[in-house]
């Protein structure tokens, strides 16, 4: 089958001939239909590194062809969304429901001593978090995949898994968000963008979108932002304290900057929240001055996939897209071929670029 490789940091993506081996155990067949690029796989591949050569991409969505011996959770023939939370569903927080804070993730992969699920020229081949959905198909533990509706369509299903898990995710289970309630998002992206979904699913009465570049917030707008500031031109502490009167319930930071996560923590009304969720520099956080924030009543929490229940999250982000009260579709700015991610990861570079998903895989 064919499978983008990387070979090594600064290699690229190259399409190979790669063998791919049959289901062992829990393990699901899933002939890829979909895989969305994320920014989080061209850092792999650019310099962070990981076992070399390797099959990347974590956003997959396709179709069950095959399944192991011990597989209870999804059939041939089921569409299934994929996603990089692994957890063992044996430890004691996947036993109280915190499973993207899994203690033993690595029980999804294959135990040493067992062939690679990908090898190519007979060697072995890494899998990108258990996924490698760059690929034509793939091996994946149905820990690691959800069911949804054969209805669903392929290229905003693939994003599910990641940025929508991540940027919903932070809203409705890290935040519990309530109805009433105001937000403030910072960075326009396509995560960001999710994360004003959940803010209007929630019901929020007002939602603040913030960032640098001006289509970015118009598309805001279209996702259900109330308010847009753009922080180069604006001071945005001063426009969200305008905006509420006294700061926001929730701040979700996907931007990760240093500067930015301070001016974040200033917007947080008493008894609100700010949430760490993007990281964008080697030196992301911020100084918390206990005095002020315990007499604030206020919290800062870092965010690790919205704090998600893949398993009950993935169906109900697929339902509320079906029902209309989710766009993905916007999210989706450009479909591509296996052999173009490069290509693909460079229209990235483009602001008015939300996501780009792999849909051709001949």
């Amino acid at each position: 089958m064919k499978a983008s490789v990387t070979k090594g940091l600064g290699q690229g993506f190259v399409v190979e001939e790669v063998e791919l081996a049959q289901p062992l155990g829990h393990e699901v067949r899933v002939q890829v239909k979909a895989s969305g690029l994320c920014h989080s796989d061209l850092s792999v591949a650019t310099f962070i590194g990981e076992d070399f050569p390797v099959v990347l991409g974590h956003e997959v969505a396709g179709v069950v062809v095959e399944v192991g011996p011990q597989v209870t959770q999804t059939k041939v023939g089921d569409h299934v969304v994929g996603s990089l939370i692994q957890y063992c569903g044996a430890c004691v927080n996947c036993l109280s429901g915190r499973t993207f804070v899994c203690l033993r993730p690595e029980a999804t992969l294959r135990p040493a001593g067992q062939p690679s699920r990908l090898s190519w020229q007979g060697a072995p081949v890494a899998q990108g978090m258990g996924l490698g959905g760059f690929a034509q198909e793939t091996l994946i533990h149905e820990n690691q995949l959800a069911v949804i509706p054969d209805e669903m369509p392929w290229a905003p299903a693939a994003l599910i898994g990641c940025g929508v898990l991540t940027g919903a995710g932070a809203v409705l289970n890290s935040a519990q968000l309530q109805h009433g309630e105001t937000a403030v998002i910072i960075g326009a992206g396509g995560v960001g963008m999710n994360a004003v979904s959940g803010a209007r699913v929630a019901g929020a009465e007002t939602i603040v979108v913030i960032d640098i570049e001006d289509g970015k917030l118009e598309r805001a707008k279209a996702f259900g932002a109330t308010h847009v500031v753009n922080s180069r031109t604006t001071d945005p502490v001063e426009a969200v304290r305008d905006i509420t009167g006294h700061g926001a319930d929730h701040v979700f930071d996907f931007v990760g900057a240093r500067p930015v996560t301070a001016q974040a923590l200033q917007m947080v009304a008493k008894g609100g929240g700010l949430y760490l969720i993007g990281v964008s520099t080697g030196d992301a956080g911020v100084e918390v001055n206990s005095i002020a924030t315990l007499s604030a009543s206020q919290k800062v929490q870092g965010v690790y996939m919205g704090s998600s229940n893949l398993k009950r999250d993935i169906p109900l982000y697929a339902s509320l897209y079906l029902q209309g009260r989710m766009n993905l579709d916007d999210l989706v700015s450009k479909e591509i071929g296996l052999s173009d991610i490069t290509a693909g990861y460079e229209a990235l570079k483009d602001g008015n670029t939300a996501r780009v998903v792999i849909t051709d895989f001949a």
